[in-house]
């Protein structure tokens, strides 16, 4: 078993460390990739007919609400990818113009 790093990431990252700081932004984009997947595969949660909302059956609105929550969810995911790539970006050129 490794010891966990005794330095906060922050640091880490100043000291160039490949990797330090980005996990956490890609577990989230991951998660939320993840959550309609799965939600959409676990097929007895949505397999009923009630209840109804204006008259159309459970099964179709759960469907059609997972439409535009997956949409939010993986704009968010988006997002934070980006965020991250241009972070790196920014730091690489910054460490290309130090040398």
């Amino acid at each position: 078993m490794t010891e966990p790093p005794m330095e906060p990431p922050e640091r880490a990252a100043e000291r160039g460390r490949p990797g330090a700081g980005v996990v956490v932004p890609l577990a989230v984009a991951g998660v939320c990739l993840a959550v309609p997947f799965v939600a959409m595969l676990w097929v007895g949660s949505y397999n009923r007919l009630t209840p109804a909302f204006i008259g159309i059956p459970f099964f179709y609105w759960y469907q059609m609400a997972w439409v535009f929550v997956s949409t939010a969810l993986t704009s968010t995911a988006y997002v934070i990818v980006r965020r991250l790539e241009r972070t790196r970006k920014a730091a690489a050129a910054a460490g290309g113009e130090q040398r």
